[in-house]
């Protein structure tokens, strides 16, 4: 049996009070995105989160996914639609996301519900892409098994000849999801384990209230 109990560290370069941070989760959370990308060693991405779905058994699965844009309090990323996380967000739209930067000690959660951007967004996003991403996108069937590493790049290869330097479509059934936020949780590493944890819930009127949580 594997034990890791002498791995630990404490945590002591930040606390957290409520008068730190923006009444406002969203501002907030804008606040300490910009601390992270700021400070980020190189190899990290900033904008990496946790992307945590259920199918419609209940089977819970997560995965590693990149923020694209915050608009309108919406958090959005972008995917296959036939992926296994776009089967599960169609089956129940209920979805949680984990940002976690270990250099600042900090992590952030937000759960809420999920929706399709429209189609404007999704073809917007694509054309900003580099155009290997395009055509990975184009020919990959996500989350379906494939014979080999050499058929992937055989239909990379097939479709850049097929359009011959032209536009990379944005396929149909790729596009963006938005997230919007019912509660979001703001989690500041401490000595001793006794980290701040201060939480926010949006409201029946849309407002958010604010409180701390035991860690």
């Amino acid at each position: 049996m594997d034990k890791f109990y002498d791995l630990r560290r404490d945590y002591s370069r930040h606390g957290l009070d409520e008068s730190e941070i923006a009444t406002d989760p969203i501002v907030a959370f804008r606040q300490w995105l910009k601390t992270a990308i700021d400070e980020a060693p190189e190899w990290f991405e900033p904008t990496a989160m946790s992307l945590a779905t259920v199918d419609d058994n209940g089977g819970v699965s997560a995965r590693i996914v990149l923020l694209k844009s915050l608009e309108n309090g919406e958090f959005r990323f972008f995917s296959s639609y036939d992926s296994r996380k776009g089967q599960q967000l169609a089956d129940n739209p209920a979805a949680a996301l984990i940002f976690y930067w270990p250099y600042l000690e900090r992590q952030v959660r937000v759960e809420g519900t999920v929706e399709r951007t429209s189609r404007q967004v999704s073809q917007e996003y694509f054309a900003s892409r580099p155009r290997g991403s395009q055509i990975g996108a184009s020919i990959s069937q996500q989350s379906q098994v494939i014979a080999s590493r050499q058929e992937l790049e055989r239909l990379a290869a097939e479709l850049e000849a097929k359009l011959a330097g032209g536009e990379v479509p944005c396929p149909e059934n790729w596009g963006g999801y938005l997230l919007r936020p019912k509660r979001i949780e703001f989690w500041q590493g401490r000595e001793s384990r006794l980290h701040d944890r201060i939480l926010f819930e949006r409201d029946a009127d849309g407002t958010w209230s604010r409180c701390r949580l035991a860690p």
